[in-house]
Formats: structure tokens, C-alpha cells, sequence
């Protein structure tokens, strides 16, 4: 799986992949937000919608991702889980922790 990165706003990039989030994907998301991160762009969107399964290798990088964000004064958010992510988003009560948004963009609307 390979995730690309676009910026959607100041300081702000969307990370999007397709695929399998998994133990042998897990690393190139953590890379490619540790780039986003470096670049200063320090508010993340991961976009999952072509994400079709992830695993707790994958929740494991989302929540290594997010405090990586947070630890720099940023945040990370998620846009557009299918309906398996979401899934075990809520299984693992990390929905609670990572909250979906219906886009990219509504991510930082605020």
C-alpha cells in the first residue's frame, strides 16, 4: 500500500492510501505522516475511504500517527472510514479517540 500526501490547507495535509492498513502497510503510514510532520504541515486527515481493512497493526500507526501530531501542537484526524474500519473503530472503542469526519476538508472546517 502506498499513501500519497496532499495539502488542503495551512499547515494541514491529507494522507490517503488504498488498501490494506495492516502490519506490512502500518510502517508507510507512520513514514509518510513522520514527512507531512517534518514539512510542518502539523494537522493531519488521514482519508480511509479506500482503506477496505486494517487490523491492529493499522490502529496501532493511526494512534503512533496521532501522537506524533500531538506532540508537535497538532492533531490527527480520520475522514471517510468504509463501513470494516469503522467497524473496528468501535470494537476497539478507538472511535472515541480518533472521531470520523464526512471529508477531507470538514476535518478542519472548524
Amino acid at each position: 500500500m502506498k499513501f500519497e500526501t496532499s495539502p488542503i490547507g495551512d499547515g494541514i495535509a491529507a494522507v490517503r492510501g488504498v488498501g490494506r492498513l495492516n502490519m506490512v502497510s502500518a510502517p508507510a503510514l507512520r513514514e509518510t505522516v513522520a514527512v507531512a510532520l517534518a514539512a510542518g504541515r502539523t494537522r493531519i486527515v488521514i482519508d480511509l475511504s479506500g482503506v477496505d481493512f486494517v487490523d491492529s497493526s493499522g490502529l496501532g500507526a493511526l494512534i503512533g500517527c496521532l501522537k506524533s501530531a500531538r506532540q508537535l501542537g497538532g492533531d490527527l484526524r480520520i475522514a471517510q472510514p468504509t463501513a470494516q474500519v469503522e467497524m473496528v473503530l468501535q470494537l476497539s472503542n478507538l472511535d472515541r479517540v480518533l472521531k470520523s469526519y464526512g471529508s477531507t476538508e470538514e476535518a478542519y472546517s472548524d
